[in-house]
């Protein structure tokens, strides 16, 4: 292990261990390739906490679950989102809660955070059902057994309920368009954020051009739903939009109309992206179980029955969200967290300069064997036995910048894996496996998910 002592960068002394200038180049094709690899590789190799040379800004791989607590949590005010992840991910989203650095964020979540009370979830739960019963109308549709992309079939879930929950907007027949076109967007802003220079937004290269024409086709949707709401009577809010286009701070002034666009945006690509990349790792590993699928199958056969789910039916049932939290810990939807230190800090040891990159992955620290027993395996017992060890466990990070859509995620994820296992089983076909798993924005599975699907 190397040990910080003589590394400089720049004329200023390393602070933690890490790769020399010339390792790191050599491994850019690799970090390029496959970064969560990379990540994985260099935390082995130098611990904790680990310093790469790269002078400005001093930059930081953190995974002591000490230390990733104390930058999201205890200490989470020194720590902003001013950095390179964020503002790349700023040209789908604009400047939504996802990306707003602390100022717009402070005044954007109580505006917003209505949006998600109590009352909005068990709205939720009739739009699940609607968005399932689409669903398996089609997989009846198909021969017994058929090969079905399970991770197509998610997405296209997932958007249909966000859209309709949270914006009060059928978006079904958008569906397959709009999620082809989040994923077009996002793939372009993954490629900005894995190198140090890119070309201006505006010049016309393929990736921007791409870029453009898919937000583009989000804008084209967020204008329809706020077509719908001109002049419209919002005093009785009925979902998220209205909420946003007549929320109000202690001085009465509301979001304006680009602030409504970059949230709605947010929500779009935020609220269906993370929970389907959770259904789909949830069903590559359940397939590959078949003793704990039969388990959620019984679960859902005795809470459910095979009737609609309820928002009641939600803290019913444990094994499904034994199975989702597994799944969240194994295949976390937000791999990678950045945040920009304002002020000097000591994490795991280390003093981390103010300007400082610190990067954080949950990947990694769910997979850190000071925490975790038998990491890598799939075990979601972990989560009924008390035995896991939730401060070290943040697929949507923690502390005051916690995922707004947590408990909207949790309700849709758990209540659409019981009513699934309720209706059919899952398997490899034959001669395959568990596909790659690829870190974009959020992971996801190289060619999809191809499962053979059987009606119980």
């Amino acid at each position: 292990m190397s040990a910080s002592r003589g590394r400089t960068f720049v004329g200023t002394p390393a602070t933690a261990p890490g790769p020399l200038g010339p390792e790191m180049l050599r491994s850019f094709s690799a970090i390029r390739r496959n970064p969560v690899d990379y990540l994985m590789s260099v935390w082995q190799a130098y611990g904790d906490v680990v310093q790469f040379p790269i002078p400005r800004p001093p930059s930081y791989l953190v995974n002591d679950p000490d230390a990733v607590r104390r930058v999201l949590v205890s200490n989470g005010r020194n720590y902003g989102k001013s950095t390179i992840q964020y503002r790349a991910l700023s040209l789908v989203t604009g400047e939504g809660l996802l990306v707003a650095d602390t100022p717009a964020w402070r005044r954007q979540r109580p505006l917003v955070q209505p949006a998600f009370h109590h009352e909005t979830l068990e709205h939720l739960v009739a739009h699940i059902d609607v968005a399932l019963q689409r669903m398996f109308r089609d997989w009846e549709s198909q021969p017994a057994g058929a090969v079905i992309d399970v991770d197509a079939a998610m997405m296209t879930a997932a958007l249909e309920i966000v859209g309709h929950a949270l914006f009060g907007t059928d978006l079904s027949a958008d569906a397959h368009r709009l999620a082809h076109a989040t994923l077009a967007a996002l793939e372009v802003v993954v490629a900005r954020a894995r190198v140090p220079v890119t070309p201006p937004s505006w010049v016309p290269t393929p990736g921007n051009r791409r870029l453009h024409a898919a937000v583009s086709e989000l804008d084209g949707a967020v204008r329809r739903m706020m077509a719908d709401r001109i002049g419209a009577d919002v005093s009785e809010p009925r979902d998220m939009l209205d909420l946003l286009i007549s929320a109000r701070d202690d001085t009465g002034a509301g979001l304006t109309p680009v602030e409504v666009r970059d949230q709605i945006v947010t929500f779009i690509v935020a609220g269906h992206e993370t929970v389907a990349s959770a259904l789909t790792w949830s069903w590559a590993l359940l397939a590959e179980h078949p003793e704990i699928q039969e388990s959620l199958r019984e679960e859902s056969d005795r809470v459910l029955g095979g009737r609609p789910p309820t928002f009641a039916d939600y803290g019913r049932l444990p094994v499904a969200r034994a199975v989702l939290d597994e799944a969240l810990r194994l295949f976390p939807p937000a791999w990678l967290i950045t945040r920009s230190a304002v002020e000097p800090d000591t994490l795991g040891g280390r003093d981390i300069p103010a300007g400082a990159l610190v990067i954080l992955s949950p990947w990694l620290l769910h997979r850190h064997p000071e925490v975790w027993r038998d990491a890598d395996s799939f075990d979601p017992t972990r989560f009924l036995d008390g035995s896991a060890d939730r401060t070290a466990f943040i697929p949507f990070g923690g502390g005051l910048r916690q995922c707004i859509g947590r408990d909207f995620a949790y309700v849709e994820g758990v209540l659409m894996l019981s009513v699934i296992a309720g209706r059919f089983s899952f398997a490899y076909p034959r001669g395959a496996g568990r596909p790659a798993a690829e870190p974009l924005v959020t992971v996801r599975p190289v060619g999809g998910l191809p499962l053979r699907v059987l009606r119980r």
